[in-house]
């Protein structure tokens, strides 16, 4: 079973995923550290300590994935001062960041259905209804969109725009 490749995508041995979304996320968010920081800053973990304790890393991996979120914009760096205290920093989750929640909730979900032996530790429900939430693929439509019915082709106004600037 595969997604259905359309046009010159078909033969996959005649292209490359040149400009690939997946990988350039991959790059930003492909680490332990920045989606287990993007966890915690969904959970509601503003400072930096709290962000090197809960994840389980030493100061300076907890320094560099949040260097990393920051730069790439999907955490906002914002200065707050303790009476008394120096001026520190928070880090505050951007609508980037806000965005990347399916792409969480969705490893989450994977991860529950198969390497928690059957339970869950924690489960995800709306808050208003108490109802169950979950990440699907669906169509705008909202029908359900299973590997074998999913299409995948060029872009076209990519394509022209990708030439342009090349």
């Amino acid at each position: 079973m595969s997604a259905v490749m359309e046009g010159k995508l078909s033969d996959l041995s005649a292209w490359k995923p040149e400009g690939c979304s997946i990988a350039k996320a991959v790059e930003i968010i492909g680490t332990r550290s920045a989606i287990l920081i993007l966890r915690e800053a969904y959970y509601g973990t503003t400072r930096f300590d709290g962000f090197a304790a809960r994840v389980g890393i030493t100061d300076a991996a907890a320094s560099t994935a949040l260097r990393k979120l920051v730069d790439a914009g999907l955490l906002e760096k914002r200065p707050y001062q303790e009476e008394g205290k120096r001026t520190r920093h928070e880090y505050v989750l951007t609508q980037m960041g806000e965005d990347a929640l399916p792409v969480i909730i969705a490893l989450w979900q994977w991860g529950d259905k198969y390497l928690q032996n059957g339970l869950a530790p924690l489960e995800r429900l709306e808050d208003t209804t108490g109802e169950p939430v979950r990440v699907e693929l669906r169509s705008a439509s909202g029908n359900k969109v299973p590997l074998e019915n999913l299409r995948v082709r060029v872009n076209d106004e990519w394509r022209r725009k990708h030439r342009r600037h090349s």
